[in-house]
C-alpha cells in the first residue's frame, strides 16, 4: 500500500465520520422542531373591534389614489432629471 492510498483511506474516514454527524445533527434538531410545531400555539387575547377614524371607504380610497399619482409624479421626475 502506497502513501496516497493511506492518505486517502484516512480521508474517507475522516469526512464519512463528519458528514453523518452532521445529518445525525440536523436530524435531532429537525426532530425536536417537529415535537415544537405539534404544540398548540397559546390563545391570542381578544382585541376590541376597530373602531375606525371615522373615514369612509371611498375617502380612504381617494386618498390611496392621490398619494399613488403623486409617487408616481415624483418617479417620473426623476427618470427624466437622471
Amino acid at each position: 500500500m502506497n502513501v496516497n492510498q493511506i492518505i486517502n483511506m484516512i480521508l474517507r474516514i475522516v469526512m464519512r465520520k463528519a458528514i453523518s454527524g452532521g445529518i445525525d445533527a440536523g436530524m435531532k434538531r429537525m426532530g425536536g422542531r417537529r415535537k415544537h410545531a405539534r404544540q398548540m400555539p397559546p390563545p391570542q387575547p381578544q382585541h376590541p373591534p376597530h373602531q375606525g377614524d371615522g373615514r369612509t371607504q371611498a375617502e380612504v380610497r381617494a386618498e390611496r389614489r392621490a398619494r399613488r399619482a403623486a409617487r408616481e409624479a415624483a418617479q417620473a421626475e426623476a427618470q427624466r432629471k437622471g
